[in-house]
């Protein structure tokens, strides 16, 4: 019997679970127990906070992972994932914001890097609007920026304020630079698996002078379900060095403006394609 998760704490011991039943498809409890060193009420009570994050389900002796889409879309999930990857785009992205300036984040776990990164005050007064109740909670308060946060209908899920009510908040607004993440971009287009994100997304597109796509190199080739845009309607793509040679010639030939931005270290067991 495996002693490496009894030594973990509980959040860490849930992740390496939730990738484990994600490989997998579906495990039994047994079987995890063994596996990560722990009691079967151990193990229960990891599998019952994963099933209410949305991220596993339950059966009676086991789990299975939920629909990809979903298991995606959780931000407890996205926030644990390309940590590093995040962390080069949101300091490369810093290069495009000047003090005085109103800028947009949208809700995805990349761009909320860019918040952490603002929270040091270096670049002030600024104006940030965003509908990312994890970034809302990272600026209030904070001193020299002027924080609007988008009203809508809260989704658990996501950590996001979305909507009819998102939307139309948006489109009252004019931002001089928006960052934006998505689930996929291939082809000359931007995609993501969810049809309510995608209708935000393209407000926010339509509210900035300027727009930046941040997408780690797992993006690059993906596609999901919807489109959310051409790749024309960026200003720039800022993607990190994992980007493969044949990503790079795929946005050439779509006429794709980008910068590749260099992280040092790489996180390949990490899950591709999430926001």
């Amino acid at each position: 019997m495996s002693s490496t998760g009894a030594q973990q704490g509980p959040a860490a011991r849930q992740a390496a679970l939730a990738e484990r039943v994600l490989a997998e498809g579906s495990a039994s409890a047994a079987e995890l127990a063994g596996r990560f060193g722990v009691s079967l009420m151990t193990i229960h009570r990891d599998l019952d906070e994963l099933e209410r994050q949305g991220i596993v389900r339950k059966f009676r002796g086991g789990v299975t992972a939920q629909p990809s889409g979903v298991f995606e879309s959780n931000v407890q999930y996205r926030l644990k994932t390309m940590r590093a990857q995040k962390a080069a785009l949101a300091g490369h992205a810093l290069r495009h914001i000047e003090p005085g300036m109103a800028i947009l984040l949208d809700g995805s776990t990349t761009t909320l890097e860019i918040a952490r990164r603002l929270r040091s005050g270096e670049i002030t007064p600024l104006t940030v609007v965003t509908n990312f109740l994890e970034a809302v909670n990272l600026l209030a308060g904070r001193r020299g920026i002027h924080l609007v946060a988008l009203g809508g209908d809260y989704d658990r899920l996501h950590s996001s304020f979305l909507g009819v009510s998102c939307v139309d908040a948006v489109g009252q607004l004019r931002v001089d630079v928006g960052f934006v993440s998505t689930s996929g971009v291939h082809g000359g287009h931007a995609y993501h698996q969810e049809q309510h994100i995608v209708s935000v997304k393209r407000a926010m597109l339509d509210s900035a002078a300027r727009t930046l796509l941040l997408a780690d190199h797992t993006k690059l080739g993906r596609v999901a379900l919807h489109r959310v845009a051409p790749l024309s309607r960026f200003d720039l793509l800022l993607v990190d060095d994992g980007a493969t040679p044949e990503a790079l010639r795929d946005l050439d030939e779509h006429k794709v403006r980008y910068e590749v931005c260099a992280t040092g270290t790489r996180e390949d067991d990490d899950r591709a394609g999430v926001t």
